[in-house]
């Protein structure tokens, strides 16, 4: 017991001792810890204090971004360059306001695009609206292509099937000092390589094999805004394998000009599209059609044209439009041309006033900067005649349009500087054996005027929205073009849209005649057809009545029909004829040419002591020749193309005669397969080239037969023998074809270089007939391999066969048998590859 106690009495000493040294220790480290507090407390404030840096956010205030070194421009949006940098101050007044963005090739280099792409060029349209998404403005693609009522229902399916891309996104930079305005920095938009701003298509990319574009060359050379639109002008260069030209750079340079285009705030009125007249268009689907179906719209392309004085107009009054057109010259126009690009835009006011318009286009020369300080022919307020130093020979008339309803809203005619060589050219060479005036290479000035001003006036007919008319040559008969009266009444086609561009029929002694196109009565019709304002209807759908009733007014008459481009298979809507007999027609134009062929030198070398003008002109001289020849080939296998509703009387589609389509055939026999020795004067030839005469000849017959021998043809030839039994068959015309290249195996006659060609050119195109593999063709009009083609093609090879098997036998000329022997052992290997 006393054990215990002790022990209990030291274990109580040793905890106590524990204890006191435990609150020894902890006193000790909290004096330190408030001695160090103390410390630190005395060193702060000896210190100078720091701030925390707050985080800056990604918008700045305005006059961050927007500096007092700025260089502004107040338009559309104001824009700004600070350093080198770009910015826009996009109103929010104009976010989600429908925009057109267009993109055109400014300049370019040489060869690009093979010489069919050309300063001034377009390379994309889009519909644009520029959007706020919190802290970014994007920039969307819009689409009016499919719509619907925003009240009806299915308006939500249509904007969710079609949900429209965005083409960039910009941060929001800053706001303006009022805070109306969204500031974004542009720059890397423009400077990169944004695929909906390119100049260069996929397709040129891969031909020039482009790598990348080229950041370090690439930058933006302008940027101006106007009342209406924002012009940016971009110089970019590509790293690519293979130019166009300068090869060995290894570089392609573009300057693109890039056009942002504010739509008008109330569209225009629309005007549907009638096939029976022939306008440009564009097409809308519209879901919200009581149709079982969605319903596709088509709106013609045309200017806004309004009455000023409507109360006028209705009483039949000629008032002018509360807008004109107008169309200025380029500054770089030479000044002996002015007068007649000026003419040939306003030789349309007089298709206008049909329309009930006076003085609704003006052409106006360039203005100095004392008249106009504002004027660019960049600016969208300004449509202008561009002059282009190109070499090549052409003309076009691109207009940009609104896509809600047709409405045009600028337009720029596009002349390129050696567009009159070949007008000067066609002219010698279809006119010069009834019009000595045309016998020189020194055409004289005032009839490359008229040249050139219909040319400008088939241009802006373009530009005003109709396309080309080619049936409207064949309004008149072939004899009329040789009635000097008639020609200086009504020209050569009956509308200035057709490529009928010179008189080849008349023939030498005629007197009085006009040789060159001219504004007709097609023209007058159309304009009034799509221009004619309707007071009466407020919707598109109310004008549909009257519209029809113009149509079938003037239904029958041959000057008011419209031809499609696109009518390949119609004899009556073809390029570059004209006369409503094509054989009666190229029969003149041979005659005519062959005058020509045996004047050439006389004209040409002769007169300039080298023979570069007389090989030039012997070229497009065989392709005046190719033209007739087409012509009349057109007439086999060829349909009428019919453009009316089933209101009126006949059929939409028509096979050519039969009788006609066997005397087409006997006349390229005698015109075209006979050899045309006139083309192979031997003096001519040997002055212009060392070899290659007998090559020229037959290209030109290959291709005539080859389009004879189409599978398009003949697949058109047998559905017609299948619904009538007294239509050219596919087979009488092969026969036909067979008798007339082989008439010398039957008659034992020798063969010329040109027919041996030519023979074996048709061997070569029935293999093709035989073997040629359609299942990669995009467009296959029927099955051939279980077509009767392919059965005809044997038999006729087994025919042939035998023909020329006896033609060898009896043949005494070496070169001759030698041929046939070719030949038979080539249709063996058609017949049996084996």
């Amino acid at each position: 017991m006393a054990q215990n106690s002790n022990q209990k009495a030291i274990f109580m000493k040793k905890v106590l001792l524990l204890a006191f040294t435990l609150l020894l220790c902890f006193s000790t480290n909290d004096s330190e810890a408030q001695s160090k507090r103390k410390k630190k407390k005395e060193a702060a404030q000896e210190a100078p204090k720091v701030v925390p840096k707050k985080k800056e956010g990604k918008i700045k205030p305005y006059n961050k971004v927007i500096t007092k070194d700025a260089i502004s421009d107040d338009g559309l949006f104001i824009t700004h360059k600070v350093g080198e940098k770009y910015f826009f101050e996009i109103p929010k007044a104009y976010l989600n306001k429908d925009m057109l963005l267009v993109s055109r090739i400014a300049k370019l280099p040489a060869n690009l695009g093979n010489g069919y792409v050309n300063a001034g060029s377009k390379t994309g349209t889009r519909l644009v609206t520029w959007e706020r998404f919190q802290d970014k403005v994007l920039i969307k693609e819009k689409s009016y292509n499919a719509v619907a009522n925003d009240e009806l229902p299915i308006s939500i399916s249509v904007k969710s099937n079609n949900y429209e891309p965005t083409l960039y996104a910009f941060d929001i930079s800053a706001f303006s000092k009022d805070s109306t305005a969204l500031v974004v920095d542009v720059t890397k938009f423009y400077s990169s390589d944004v695929k909906a701003l390119s100049g260069l298509s996929s397709r040129a990319r891969t031909a020039y094999k482009v790598r990348n574009l080229d950041a370090s060359r690439s930058f933006i050379n302008s940027i101006k805004s106007f009342p209406e639109n924002i012009e940016v002008v971009q110089d970019m260069t590509y790293n690519a394998s293979a130019p166009p030209s300068f090869g060995s750079t290894q570089s392609i340079s573009l300057q693109m000009n890039q056009s942002m285009i504010l739509l008008p705030e109330t569209p225009m009125q629309p005007r549907f599209a009638d096939d029976r007249v022939g306008w440009f268009t564009i097409d809308q689907v519209d879901y919200g059609s009581e149709e079982l179906k969605a319903d596709t719209k088509t709106y013609i392309r045309r200017w806004r044209m309004e009455p000023k004085d409507p109360e006028a107009y209705a009483r039949g009054e000629l008032v002018e439009p509360v807008k004109p057109i107008v169309y200025y010259l380029d500054p770089a126009t030479p000044e002996n041309l002015r007068k007649y690009m000026k003419e040939g835009v306003e030789l349309w006011k007089k298709p206008f006033e049909e329309a009930g318009f006076k003085n609704a286009i003006i052409a106006k020369y360039p203005p100095s900067k004392e008249e106009d300080p504002d004027f660019s022919p960049e600016d969208i307020r300004y449509s202008v005649i561009r002059y282009v130093a190109s070499e090549t020979r052409n003309a076009v008339g691109p207009s940009v349009s609104d896509p809600r309803t047709g409405e045009i809203i600028e337009s720029d005619i596009i002349w390129y500087h050696n567009h009159l060589r070949s007008y000067r050219n066609r002219y010698l060479l279809e006119t010069g054996a009834a019009n000595p005036s045309a016998r020189t290479l020194n055409t004289s000035p005032e009839e490359i005027g008229e040249m050139m001003k219909m040319v400008i006036a088939h241009e802006v007919g373009h530009a005003l929205g109709l396309p080309h008319n080619m049936s409207a040559s064949k309004a008149y008969d072939v004899e009329s073009y040789r009635d000097g009266d008639f020609t200086q009444k009504n020209g050569i086609a009956a509308t200035i849209m057709d490529y009928a561009r010179y008189n080849y029929i008349a023939q030498p002694g005629d007197k009085n005649i006009r040789f060159i196109r001219q504004i007709g009565p097609y023209d007058n019709y159309a304009i009034n057809w799509g221009y004619r304002f309707i007071p009466e209807a407020d919707t598109p759908e109310k004008e549909l009545k009257k519209l029809d009733s113009w149509i079938l007014e003037k239904a029958g008459d041959p000057r008011y029909v419209f031809g499609k481009q696109s009518s390949r298979f119609d004899p009556t809507s073809q390029t570059e004829d004209i006369g409503n007999d094509a054989i009666k027609a190229s029969n003149y134009a041979l005659k005519n040419l062959k005058y020509v062929a045996e004047h050439l030198p006389e004209w040409t070398s002769d007169v300039t002591n080298n023979y570069d003008d007389l090989e030039e002109l012997y070229g497009e001289l065989l392709g005046c020749y190719n033209r007739y020849v087409g012509h009349v080939l057109t007439n086999v296998g060829g349909v009428y193309e019919n453009l009316i509703n089933p209101n009126q009387e006949g059929v939409a589609y028509q096979a050519v005669p039969k009788v006609l389509q066997k005397e087409s055939i006997q006349w390229l026999h005698k015109n075209a397969f006979k050899t045309p020795n006139w083309l192979v004067d031997k003096e001519l030839l040997s002055n212009i080239d060392y070899a290659g005469y007998t090559a020229r000849i037959g290209r030109l017959q290959n291709r005539y037969l080859s389009g004879l021998l189409s599978f398009d043809r003949l697949g058109r030839l047998l559905d017609h023998k299948a619904i009538n039994n007294n239509n050219y068959a596919a087979l009488e015309m092969m026969q036909d074809i067979r008798r007339g290249i082989w008439s010398e195996a039957n008659a034992t006659k020798n063969v010329d270089i040109y027919r041996r060609n030519l023979q074996r050119a048709y061997i070569d195109r029935m293999s093709y007939l035989m073997t040629e593999d359609l299942s990669t063709r995009a467009s296959k009009p029927f099955s051939v391999s279980q077509s009767d083609i392919r059965a005809i093609v044997r038999g006729e090879l087994n025919v042939l066969k035998r023909i020329v098997t006896s033609a060898s036998n009896r043949a005494t000329n070496t070169e001759t048998k030698y041929h046939y022997k070719d030949c038979i052992a080539r249709i063996n290997l058609i017949l049996d590859p084996k």
